[in-house]
């Protein structure tokens, strides 16, 4: 191909021949037991009879098979398709139960010229052998392809949703949070936090592998991510027993572009705006059965200024204090992805893949802060404090699998997993007295070492051409160590832990065993059924330095799920029941006692347990003309849940402490809306409604040792649209509006927000690059995030002005030649989804991908 070739449509062309071939390939081995018609053929309608035809599909210039050639049967006198199949990994293929006459073999792949076979004569029982079949390469073919159509924005599986990201036009400069907040069933804040119908207790995965980077935050492991990179992200709210039973929410699978080329190519991203800047480099090699890529992704931010306010109210010992305060702060970031990967084909149905990762993400926070208290309505003290908090975070992520092939649905996979996050959250404050003099000064050291290992076996394997049989194994090994330190000094001087000062330690060992079996069923009138279990088994071991062993005992979860889809006059229901742990993450075991803002203390409870949830979901999807219809109307029932709590502080006068309980009881009833309308081929409509009804309830102790019943219900509402336009000479245009109303905790609720963006692409140099510009909230200096939290003890009113508007230009070029080569089965990877962060399955029992979050 030459480079004037968008790699784009090369991908595209791809994908559409693997989803063909799916789309032909019934479960069960053998050629013969493929031979179904070519969609839109006459297939099993045709009269049957005794003839055969054979033969081997190999590459003209290497002597080597095609893999998935497609081979067509044409009737020379009506000149319609009447039979189809494909070609085998060694490129043989057989059309059977053919009827005497005269016909024509058409034998055509991606990246091949057409190769026709005229004139063939079958008589009864006749086997026919055409031989060999060799193919020359269709560069000049590929470059005539005009594609006039999209694939389709949003597609719907039997337990999933998946949303294709490489439409998105205003990615460029971005990051995954700006292409999570288009997803339907998601909703992510300002500050890049992820829920699935209103609960943060999901797992995120990268490519079907976990990430310790994502154990201690979710919303800044997706600033990592550039959006641009993105190919796809899957939305799974009903796993099977394939998946990590953690995970009460659901899977969030972020699928990043890949390509099946052979050759050199590079890939060049750049951006500069207002708030942020980027800079990429990515490189493929591919020649024969080795594949590496080498790349870097860096991403800075700056210009984010934030403003609040804070007015609470707390009753200790008949003493009322009140606590007025107010703060303005900036933020800057560098964050970072480099990688090495390589694959190699052992032989033609054994692969293996190797990687390893780097990331890195450095924020640093800065903040003014102004407090004056008020005891029983006379005022007190006045007190101010310059913060820099500094958030740093390198990660390593190495892999190594192995994928054993043996026929078409059949196959073995063995994963290997090494994660480490080294975490760095530490702040600086200095005490300012009257007239800014230096009063004194705070520090807090916190470095958290999170790393664990996993090994992973899968067997999967078909029964039949309907059913699925799949069963697998894991072993998990898990270590949290936070070394923390609260040191004082006065003006000048020594840090130290006097005074006040603490300094403490928490080892966490958890280590899991687990092992599933599911069974898929597809029946002649398209019903399509899948059960499974899984069982984990939780071995833990904590002790902190002060206290010595926490005592936490081990745990042991049997976890079911049921799916079940029914397609019917162009109408899809579907029915699902599954049961989730989700263990405790990081942050909430974390006991450092974070006094950045002295009023509003957070410390993490290292003796957390996990919460058990049943999730319920009854869907129905259409397409009617160009638009298509989803609702989803969903359950969600948790006990014990971990639910965050804020008290009165017994030793700080008018502080708030907040911390993590297993206290809760917490149902959520629901439903997800949306439609998308394609109203031409470039040119599509969304639109989406989120609404749930919560009811929390949960058991809260307060500082005079007293407990309390608390009970908070209410209904929340989101939604939002977007629109994509394609002109001709290479111009786009895309645009996107979201609004989510309240939320409800267990004290209080949490201010809603929205968010907007407009963007224009120009295509150039013969689609090898592009010039864009795009902008965010450009109508609106900052957004008010209005939270309110009470109790018989305190009240806290919380307000944060966020002023997030941005705009950016953007610059992609691409450099190399590639040629398209038939695509290839990879060894699988890890996909640890089992612990709590804060804040497709197919008839023919193919692989599905997951998503989920390695945690503690």
């Amino acid at each position: 191909m030459k480079p004037h070739v968008s790699l784009s449509i090369i991908c595209l062309l791809v994908s559409l021949s693997v989803s063909s071939v799916n789309a032909q390939f019934p479960m069960g081995g053998g050629a013969a037991a493929q031979s179904k018609a070519l969609p839109g053929t006459a297939g099993d309608q045709s009269p049957k009879g005794t003839a055969r035809i054979t033969g081997t599909v190999v590459d003209s210039t290497q002597a080597k098979a095609v893999e998935f050639a497609s081979i067509a049967l044409y009737n020379k006198t009506t000149d319609k398709a009447v039979d189809g199949t494909v070609a085998d990994e060694k490129g043989k293929f057989a059309l059977t139960k053919l009827v005497a006459g005269e016909y024509r073999v058409l034998v055509s792949f991606v990246g091949f010229r057409n190769k026709t076979i005229e004139s063939v004569t079958l008589t009864n029982g006749q086997s026919l052998d055409l031989g060999t079949i060799r193919l020359s390469s269709g560069v000049k073919t590929l470059e005539e392809v005009t594609v006039v159509g999209q694939a389709a924005l949003i597609e719907e599986k039997v337990d999933r949703l998946v949303y294709n990201a490489d439409k998105d036009i205003m990615a460029k400069g971005g990051d995954a949070t700006d292409i999570l907040r288009k997803v339907p069933l998601l909703t992510v804040d300002l500050d890049g936090n992820v829920s699935i119908r209103g609960s943060q207790n999901i797992r995120v995965l990268i490519n079907n592998k976990p990430s310790t980077i994502v154990a201690s935050s979710v919303s800044d492991a997706l600033k990592q991510i550039p959006a641009d990179q993105i190919k796809s992200v899957e939305v799974i709210t009903s796993p099977s027993a394939k998946y990590d039973a953690e995970g009460s929410g659901g899977i969030i699978n972020i699928i990043t572009k890949k390509n099946g080329l052979q050759g050199l190519n590079l890939n060049i991203d750049s951006g500069v705006g207002n708030r942020g800047s980027i800079l990429g480099l990515n490189g493929n090699y591919r020649k024969g059965k080795l594949g590496v890529t080498l790349g870097g992704f860096g991403r800075a931010m700056y210009n984010t200024l934030t403003r609040t306010s804070l007015d609470q109210t707390s009753l200790v010992d008949g003493v009322s204090t009140l606590t007025r305060q107010t703060g303005n702060g900036h933020s800057s970031g560098l964050f970072g992805q480099y990688n090495l990967g390589f694959d190699y084909d052992l032989a033609p149905n054994q692969s293996l893949t190797a990687g390893v990762r780097y990331g890195v993400r450095n924020m640093i926070n800065q903040q003014d802060l102004v407090t004056q208290l008020f005891t029983d309505g006379v005022v007190g003290s006045t007190a101010r404090r310059n913060v820099d908090v500094k958030n740093l975070s390198g990660t390593v992520d190495a892999n190594v699998d192995y994928l054993h092939t043996y026929k078409p649905g059949q196959e073995w996979s063995i994963s290997t997993l090494y994660s480490r996050n080294d975490l760095t959250n530490n702040f600086d404050a200095d005490l300012l007295g009257s007239g800014d003099a230096l009063a004194g000064r705070q520090r807090n050291l916190n470095k958290n070492v999170n790393q664990e290992f996993t090994l992973q076996t899968d067997y999967q394997t078909p029964i039949r051409k309907n059913q699925m049989l799949e069963f697998g194994g894991k072993a998990i090994f898990r270590q949290v160590d936070s070394d923390y330190r609260y040191l004082t000094a006065g003006p000048s001087g020594q840090y130290s832990t006097e005074n006040n000062g603490t300094a403490g330690n928490l080892l966490y060992h958890q280590n899991i065993a687990a092992g599933y079996t599911s069974y898929t069923y597809t029946t002649k009138n398209r019903y399509t059924f899948k059960g499974g279990l899984r069982y984990e088994h939780t071995f833990i071991d904590a002790s902190t330095r002060e206290g010595g062993n926490l005592g936490i005992g081990n745990y042991g979860v049997l976890v079911p799920s049921v799916n079940a889809s029914k397609t019917f006059h162009g109408t899809t229901l579907k029915l699902g029941f599954n049961r989730r742990i989700q263990r405790p993450g990081l942050q909430q075991l974390n006991p450092n006692f974070n006094s950045a803002n002295p009023q509003n203390i957070t410390i993490g409870n290292p003796s957390l347990r996990p919460e058990l949830t049943n999730n319920f979901e009854l869907g129905l999807s259409k397409t009617i003309k160009k638009t298509f219809v989803n609702a989803t109307f969903f359950g969600r029932v948790t006990n014990n849940a971990i639910t965050q709590v804020s008290n009165p502080s017994d030793s700080l006068p008018g502080a708030i402490v907040t911390t993590y309980q297993n206290i809760g009881h917490q149902q959520a009833y629901g439903a997800n809306i949306f439609a998308n309308v394609a109203a031409t081929s470039k040119i599509s409509v969304g639109v989406f409604l989120n609404t749930f009804y919560t009811s929390l309830t949960g058991q809260v102790m307060g500082v005079d040792g007293a407990s309390a019943t608390l009970t908070n219900t209410g209904f929340t509402v989101g939604g939002g649209t977007f629109a994509s336009a394609q002109f001709k000479n290479g111009w786009g245009v895309q645009g996107f509006g979201f609004m989510q109303g309240t939320q409800v905790q267990l004290q209080g609720r949490q201010g809603g927000f929205g968010f907007y963006s407009l963007g224009v692409k120009k295509e150039i140099a013969n689609k090898q690059g592009s010039i864009g510009l795009a902008a965010e909230n450009f109508l609106a200096n900052s957004y008010h995030i209005h939270t309110v939290l009470n109790s018989a003890q305190f009240s806290q009113v919380n307000d944060v002005y966020l002023y997030n508007r941005g705009v950016r230009l953007t610059f992609t070029y691409k450099l190399g030649k590639m040629s398209v080569e038939a695509p290839r089965k990879k060894a699988k990877s890890v996909n640890n989804d089992d612990v709590k962060s804060d804040g497709s399955q197919t008839p023919s029992g193919g692989q599905s991908s997951g998503s989920g979050t390695s945690r503690p």
